[in-house]
This record gives C-alpha cells, sequence and structure tokens, in this order.
C-alpha cells in the first residue's frame, strides 16, 4: 500500500506541461514536491498566490507564506500575491484547469464530502464548494478505508456533501480509479503489492474491475 507521499508521487503524474493547478488541503499540498521542476506548471493557492513552489526546509521557513492550509510554503520566480477576491475570481472563472482535494468520502456517482463531520470541530469548507462547482477537472486524494477499516469509496455519501457529480477521479493507498459517466469506481489501476481482490473488499460501491489491471508506476 502506498503512504501519503505515494499518492501525491502518483497525482503528480496527473499533471501537464502548463497546467493552473489547485492543491487543497492535506494529501494534496504533498503533490507540490513531486513535479518536476522543468515542467511548466502554476500552482495557485485560494487563499491568494500563483507559483507556489515546495514546502521549505526546516529553518528556511517564512511565516507570512503560507498555502489554504496554514502551513509554510515557498514561492517560485515570477509567483505574485493577491487577495481571496481575485483568487476566488481566479476560480470561479474557471482559469484553475485542475483541482486535487481532499476527501473523506466519495460516492459512485462522483460525489464529494469534505467539509464536515457532524458533532466534530473542523476548519470549515474554505474554498471546496467553489473548485468542485468550477473545475474543470478534479481528482481526489484519499485514504480507501477510514481507521475501522470501513470504506470511504461508497454507493452514496454519509456526510453532508461539498458537490455532486464532480469527481472525475480517485487515488489512494489502494488504487487509481475513474469515476464513470454511467456511475461506478472503474479500476485502472492497483497499488504495488495490492490485490485486485484487496481492492474489491475495500470499496463499498460500485466497482467495474477489467481483466488486467496494472500496478501503478510511482518512481
Amino acid at each position: 500500500m502506498l503512504d501519503k507521499n505515494g499518492i501525491a508521487k502518483r497525482i503528480a503524474k496527473e499533471i501537464q506541461s502548463g497546467y493552473y493547478v489547485n492543491l487543497g488541503i492535506g494529501i494534496p499540498t504533498l503533490v507540490a514536491n513531486y513535479i518536476p521542476e522543468s515542467m511548466p506548471v502554476v500552482l495557485q493557492s485560494e487563499n491568494g498566490l500563483l507559483g507556489m513552489g515546495p514546502f521549505p526546509f526546516e529553518g528556511e521557513e517564512d511565516a507570512d507564506l503560507i498555502n489554504a492550509g496554514k502551513q509554510t510554503i515557498t514561492t517560485l520566480p515570477g509567483s505574485s500575491i493577491f487577495d481571496s477576491a481575485m483568487s476566488f475570481g481566479m476560480i470561479r472563472a474557471q482559469k484553475i484547469d485542475l483541482t486535487i482535494l481532499g476527501a473523506m468520502e466519495v460516492s459512485e456517482n462522483g460525489d464529494i464530502a469534505n467539509w464536515k463531520i457532524p458533532g466534530k470541530m473542523v476548519k470549515g469548507m474554505g474554498g471546496a464548494m467553489d473548485l468542485v462547482a468550477s473545475a474543470k477537472n478534479i481528482i481526489v486524494a484519499m485514504q480507501h478505508v477510514n481507521k475501522a477499516g470501513e470504506s470511504k469509496l461508497l454507493p452514496k455519501c454519509t456526510l453532508p456533501l461539498t458537490g455532486i457529480h464532480c469527481i472525475k477521479k480517485v487515488v489512494t493507498e489502494l488504487a487509481v480509479l475513474d469515476i464513470l459517466p454511467t456511475g461506478g469506481f472503474q479500476l485502472v489501476e492497483r497499488a504495488p503489492g495490492v490485490s485486485v481482490d484487496h481492492i474489491k473488499q475495500s470499496t463499498a460501491g460500485k466497482l467495474f474491475v477489467p481483466d488486467y489491471v496494472p500496478e501503478m508506476i510511482i518512481d
């Protein structure tokens, strides 16, 4: 199975040259560390930054430079800083080519729940609702199962929804899965050492499995 960095490495392979990419809170923020330096990509942080770089090394942090998750970050040559009104104007105008979000649950219809757990204190929805309503393409980075071993890929989300019919792809510690237009998870790749049967047992939603499922190539 993959760790969080492994998930981020695999998602980084989905990014194409020239993309403007928004990275959500959690695992998605790690993706910035695995984009090739030679690839011209602009990372957008919804709190008002274009040109976000990798996380800083210890001792080189600047407390004034943070991402939407309040983590210290770096900027790249040519980056720009602006207010959140400008940032959300970019998002709502569909200037972002790819959004990468974390999630608590994803349904087989491409619904996502990632902002609220009833009875628990959370930071709030942030920009997730704007992103899922406006992004051209959304990939979810998440754990396949929760701490109790229960699937988070479901027939229907049980938590309050962030958006409906908006997720195109999910990458977990076990697999890469596409959301089919007609509904259901299509198994695309399996994590190194993970069997198809393990993925089937860990997926509560409708799962379509082709005759051959290749193993992920991470490096």
